[in-house]
């Protein structure tokens, strides 16, 4: 009898917190690892950038981290996107970039984090550029929210963040976000939730975040959808078409080494397509996730198909 998908990801996220397995996936596991990963340094992610927007798709650079135990990590991390920024800028590149409050010092110290996240944001308003502030877990939603408001209303809208579709919040979160002009990606959701906030199954899963993606369009509202289920990108293209929506009026998202094939062809049928290109050292809380969210991955990786 086969393990069920919430099983898996339940189960593979249990076992991933747990110390030991960290050390050795970090010992052996950056090989694997790399399939999802742009490389260690800036100049590696750049490099893949440029190629993905020759193949006509647009990209979001990351450089990993999370979790951070010192306030001066958080002000590492702050100058590499000030110079990530930047760079993106001087060498031409069709893309923005994604960062996480908790790599900025949100545990740590919320002011501080607000500092340093409001420094990218400020860096990439000079250039005409756009951040977004990703979604951690739950713990995390609404300070995250509250951050991105908080930008929008000193006047810094050039920065959105991202809903997860199996907590129950998020149907409210983006009717609300959407009427303050917050720009939204919508994806399944990564992390381990309890019941009591979110969606177990996968098919309430993706039902809610077809809810939220067709309200959101039908209301005119520039919307990323973030996922490669096909399940997912057919109805939004269906959704789309049926409606009158125009194929550059939303995105589609989707991660570095995955259907990589497949998110050039979308290109090339005119419709709008973000690769999310992470980079850097730091790279296994991001590798498990991937994992975590379909049994199809673990596969893909060991298999290191390019489709």
């Amino acid at each position: 009898m086969g393990i069920g998908t919430g099983m898996y990801r339940r189960m593979l996220l249990s076992i991933a917190g747990r110390r030991t397995v960290e050390r050795l996936a970090a010992k052996y596991g950056g090989k694997l690892a790399s399939r999802f990963i742009a490389g260690d340094s800036r100049e590696e992610a750049l490099a893949v950038a440029a190629d993905l927007n020759k193949r006509g798709i647009l990209v979001t650079l990351d450089h990993l981290g999370e979790g951070i135990r010192r306030l001066e990590e958080a002000s590492s991390y702050r100058d590499e996107y000030v110079e990530l920024v930047r760079s993106i800028a001087k060498n031409g590149v069709l893309g923005n970039v994604s960062l996480k409050p908790t790599q900025m010092g949100l545990v740590l110290d919320a002011k501080a984090c607000y500092g340093n996240i409001r420094s990218v944001v400020l860096e990439a308003r000079k250039t005409r550029g756009f951040v977004r502030i990703d979604m951690e877990d739950s713990p995390y939603t609404q300070a995250t929210i509250d951050i991105v408001r908080r930008l929008h209303a000193e006047g810094l809208t050039n920065v959105g963040t991202v809903l997860q579709a199996y907590l129950y919040r998020s149907e409210q979160d983006a009717a609300e976000l959407t009427k303050e002009n917050i720009r939204l990606r919508l994806v399944k959701g990564a992390y381990k939730e309890p019941a009591s906030i979110a969606y177990q199954r996968s098919a309430d899963v993706i039902a809610n975040l077809r809810k939220i993606a067709g309200s959101l369009m039908s209301q005119s509202a520039y919307v990323a959808i973030g996922s490669h289920d096909d399940r997912i990108i057919n109805w939004v293209r269906d959704f789309a078409a049926s409606n009158g929506i125009a194929k550059d009026a939303f995105e589609f998202q989707m991660l570095y080494g995955l259907r990589m094939g497949y998110q050039e062809k979308l290109a090339s049928e005119g419709y709008r397509v973000r690769c999310y290109v992470p980079y850097g050292v730091m790279w296994y809380p991001y590798f498990t996730r991937r994992l975590a969210e379909k049994p199809a991955n673990l596969w893909m990786v060991v298999k290191h198909s390019w489709r």
